[in-house]
């Protein structure tokens, strides 16, 4: 007789026992991989198995009995196949859930072993699944190590395809209107995924750090949570507040102890390292930097490219960021490269990229992971380019933005920058954890549902140029005097800064260049905010877009058309908007004005009709035989 499981590597009989654990209490059939269980359970008796076989285990945590057996037997009345393991207990919950997970033997040379969980959402309350997947490690609130525990994943994803048609389905908001609360979007399924696996509480907790850290954002979507900064405030200086700094998420926020964090060092470095936050913070190990850095989330304005076609939409929801998905904070910490120099005495030479390894639990085609990403070595080594940072703006980092330790990427879009980061392994290859592999991929406009791969998308990297007008607004009203003021930002990666930025107030044919007064200093890694006043004549709807050069001569597509791409990522065409002029230095216009503030009406709403006759019967008549309506 051999063991196989659906996936990994070949269970041995004394695993199989071990995976099989009954809940506590009430509650109904659990299933734990093997090395969850050594630390709780241990084996008394084991005896042969001809036509039953009975184990007898002490469970620390319950401290009551059960008993596992074998039987084989033939025709039995709940459809057993034969030689199936039948899992017994005096649980009464056992026959009220109704539930069964097989394990089907095979002879070596038969079919493989394989698992047929039947569950509902609404028997799964039933199933205490959070002795499944422990928080393990004390002071680490909201955290599951997935990485390390093969079998752990393989459980979980059984337990995920067979409630694939029960999650929520994902909501249309491509090709339907946004709805117009806050939050915008619901998760539903991605708290079904946590709810489902027993991690109901790192839903909840993401949900109270939120309204306590960022209650006044624009909640797009509220788990994972995805915040971006309110137009009011996106503005108001050149480093942007804690509280406004916007929030991308790839799943929920943990709750970790500073005292009991260690961030572990391997792969391919000299000397394997654990090191604590203490350690870290220590000047004298390593020597501390602050950075002014930009952070841009790689689907800022990706509603442009919505509104000008639908793309692809993910599990996790591609939030429909406006412009605000982007912001700037001086962050402290120490280099990467100088605690892989003095910690681990460098990395080997194989060592091409380093991967990242986040606290949050992540969701993928029914398979789960912990955040990863990763990083060339080449761009690690540069001058401080990478940083593990603890402190923003000079405060601790708050929780959603990854106390007590992140990873800061200048110049690359944010999903490089893990957040909660605790392990740093260098590896030869890019990650193939699937926020490295599968997304954040750049295909041709050609690529999409019929034919997109993820081999054939390439991994973004660095945020272009790219740039946007804040104030005012698209399809205002604006009453000026022969210029209208715009204000907005300009940002460009990979180390270049902002040279230039130009307005023009006809969708592009005449250009406007801000006075370099009116622009904010150059960084390396950070934007330039900028404002100019524009020249304008015409009157009615004029569309007014901004561009921006940077120190390599990169600028951006005038159309958004040029920009669209399957994922709806790095939208850096010009950014648009329609404004509706009136100029009062026309002598019609002015006449008109005055005679709607005389008579007590506004001017807003524009498609408001006037109340009075727009010009009396002489009036018509006058003009009439002036210019005729008709051909003499």
């Amino acid at each position: 007789m051999s063991w196989y499981p659906t996936l990994g590597s070949p269970l041995t009989l004394h695993d199989l026992l071990l995976d099989v654990i009954f809940g506590r209490r009430e509650n109904s059939l659990a299933i734990l991989d093997h090395d969850m269980l050594l630390g709780y359970y241990w084996l008394l008796l084991v005896t042969t198995w001809t036509y039953s076989l009975y184990f007898v285990i002490s469970c620390q945590e319950w401290n009551q009995w059960f008993r596992l057996a074998f039987v084989e037997r033939h025709g039995a009345k709940d459809q057993m196949p034969r030689r199936s393991m039948i899992v017994a207990t005096k649980n009464p919950a056992f026959k009220r859930v109704r539930w069964r997970y097989r394990y089907q033997l095979s002879e070596a040379n038969g079919s493989p072993l394989t698992r047929s969980p039947s569950l509902s959402l609404s028997s799964s309350r039933f199933l205490d699944t959070s002795k499944l997947f422990p928080e393990e490690k004390p002071g680490w609130r909201g955290y599951v190590e997935w990485e390390k525990y093969p079998h752990r994943k393989a459980i979980a994803s059984h337990i995920l395809q067979a409630h694939q048609s029960d999650f929520t389905p994902i909501p249309e908001f491509q090709l339907e209107p946004l709805p117009k609360t806050n939050p915008v979007l619901i998760g539903y399924r991605w708290k079904e995924y946590h709810e489902l696996l027993g991690l109901k509480g790192i839903v909840d907790f993401s949900w109270e750090t939120v309204l306590k850290e960022k209650p006044n954002l624009i909640h797009l979507l509220d788990f994972p949570y995805n915040g971006e900064t309110r137009r009011d405030q996106l503005l108001s200086g050149k480093i942007t507040d804690n509280k406004w700094h916007f929030i991308r998420n790839h799943g929920g926020i943990p709750d970790i102890d500073e005292e009991a964090f260690e961030l572990e060092i391997g792969g391919l470095v000299n000397n394997p390292v654990k090191l604590t936050m203490n350690d870290l913070k220590d000047p004298s190990q390593f020597p501390q930097s602050e950075v002014t850095v930009t952070l841009q989330c790689s689907g800022t304005r990706r509603i442009e490219q919505i509104n000008q076609y639908p793309g692809d939409g993910d599990e996790l929801i591609n939030a429909p960021w406006g412009e605000g998905a982007i912001g700037t904070a001086v962050y402290r910490g120490v280099p990467l490269k100088k605690v892989l120099k003095k910690a681990c005495g460098g990395v080997l030479p194989e060592c091409q990229h380093l991967e990242f390894i986040g606290a949050d639990t992540y969701f993928k085609k029914n398979n789960v992971f912990n955040y990863a990403v990763s990083v060339p070595w080449r761009k690690v080594r540069q001058n401080e380019e990478v940083l593990l940072a603890w402190e923003m703006n000079g405060e601790p980092l708050p929780k959603s933005h990854g106390f007590p330790l992140r990873l800061v990427v200048t110049g690359y879009i944010g999903a490089r920058s893990c957040k909660w980061v605790y392990r740093i392994n260098a590896i030869a290859e890019p990650s193939m954890g699937p926020v490295q592999s599968q997304e954040y991929l750049y295909y041709t406009a050609q690529i999409g549902k019929q034919n997109a791969k993820y081999s054939n998308g390439f991994s973004i990297q660095q945020m272009p140029v790219s740039s946007a007008i804040i104030t005012p607004q698209d399809k205002e009203v604006i009453v000026h005097d022969g210029a209208i003021t715009l204000r907005g930002w300009a940002y460009s990666g990979g180390g270049n800064w902002v040279e230039r930025v130009e307005v023009s107030p006809d969708g592009g044919s005449v250009w406007y260049a801000v006075d370099p007064d009116d622009l904010t200093e150059k960084h390396y890694h950070a934007w330039r905010l900028w404002k100019i006043d524009v020249p304008v004549d015409a009157e009615g709807w004029l569309e007014f877009c901004v561009r921006t050069w940077d120190s390599s001569n990169n600028t951006e597509p005038t159309f958004v058309r040029s920009a669209w791409n399957w994922d709806l990522h790095v939208t850096s065409s010009c950014h648009r908007i329609k404004l509706y002029s009136i100029n009062k230095r026309r002598p019609a216009t002015m006449k008109r004005l005055k005679e709607l503030e005389a008579r007590g009406e506004g001017f807003l709403p524009l498609s408001k009709p006037i109340e009075f006759s727009l010009e009396d019967e002489g009036e018509y008549i006058a003009a009439s035989r002036k210019v005729p309506r008709e051909p003499l």
